[in-house]
């Protein structure tokens, strides 16, 4: 099969950058957002993104021109369905992402294939709600999408041999490396880094030490470009605590369990650099 058409359900921090990658390797680009609002500010951003790209030398102008051109932002699942590939990136919310593919299965014709964005969560069970598990599979990126080269491709035991083959190709042209890995909880790289984040802010929470001086030992102790708590802020605590969470829920280990610190962040509205408060302040501009 020849993809030519990508849809990215979700224009947040991941999908707007998933949509860019696909955009700049040439493919037409329908990106869904569920408001208007939600819409344009996803547009808005993500023509600045190519616009840094361009500034950095990273792009020409005319590249970003054409990759404008192959995006088409709307709020209607309805316009899903001419796609080839389709890639949902909501928020790490098992109801919310099952009700996308269902709806996603209702538009789109029998040989498009879905992919999932999720970090931890299911990939069988988010398939289980169409009518075609196997050509359901996870495409999980990382953030920034248009700098990081990693995607772990999630295969469940369902997923078609020619989906899985389709979707390294796809994978592959947008410059990314990719590694297949099974349907458990956090994949490879979350499962490994949740434990290293939230032990950060255990530490942090019992007094060991302050937040500049946990980052400032990751940093330069380990050669990190970042330490944990400023890594937080820049995934946003809440997906952190969502994480974290529904993977303490499948695994049951205690490695995983929300810290106390981490719930009461998010309840006062510290997300991190999405809402310029976090672990750290941040300038507002």
């Amino acid at each position: 099969m020849t993809i030519k058409k990508v849809g990215v359900v979700g224009s947040g921090l991941m999908g707007r950058g998933i949509a860019e990658v696909c955009a700049r390797a040439g493919y037409d680009v329908v990106l869904v957002a569920s408001r208007d609002e939600s819409l344009q500010r996803g547009l808005k951003i993500l023509e600045s993104s190519l616009t840094r790209a361009v500034e950095k030398g990273r792009s020409t102008l005319e590249e970003k021109k054409t990759a404008l051109s192959h995006i088409v932002g709307t709020i209607k699942n309805e316009d899903l369905k001419d796609c080839d590939f389709v890639i949902e990136s909501v928020n790490e919310n098992m109801e919310l992402k099952r009700n996308v593919f269902i709806e996603m299965d209702k538009v789109c014709p029998p040989h498009t294939i879905f992919a999932t964005n999720t970090s931890c969560l299911s990939v069988m069970e988010i398939a289980s709600t169409t009518q075609r598990p196997d050509k359901v599979l996870g495409l999980h990126f990382f953030n920034p999408v248009p700098m990081m080269k990693l995607v772990e491709i999630v295969k469940t035991f369902t997923t078609g041999e020619e989906t899985l083959a389709i979707s390294q190709s796809f994978a592959k042209s947008l410059g990314k490396e990719t590694l297949t890995v099974s349907d458990t909880p956090g994949f490879i790289v979350v499962r490994l880094v949740m434990p290293f984040v939230l032990g950060a802010i255990r530490l942090y929470e019992s007094g060991v030490a302050s937040k500049e001086e946990i980052d400032q030992a990751i940093v330069l102790g380990l050669n990190y470009p970042t330490g944990p708590l400023s890594l937080c802020d820049f995934i946003g605590l809440d997906t952190i605590l969502s994480i974290s969470t529904a993977m303490y829920q499948e695994l049951k280990d205690p490695q995983y369990t929300p810290p106390v610190l981490l719930k009461r962040l998010v309840a006062a509205g510290h997300l991190g650099r999405k809402t310029n408060k976090g672990f750290y302040y941040y300038d507002k501009r």
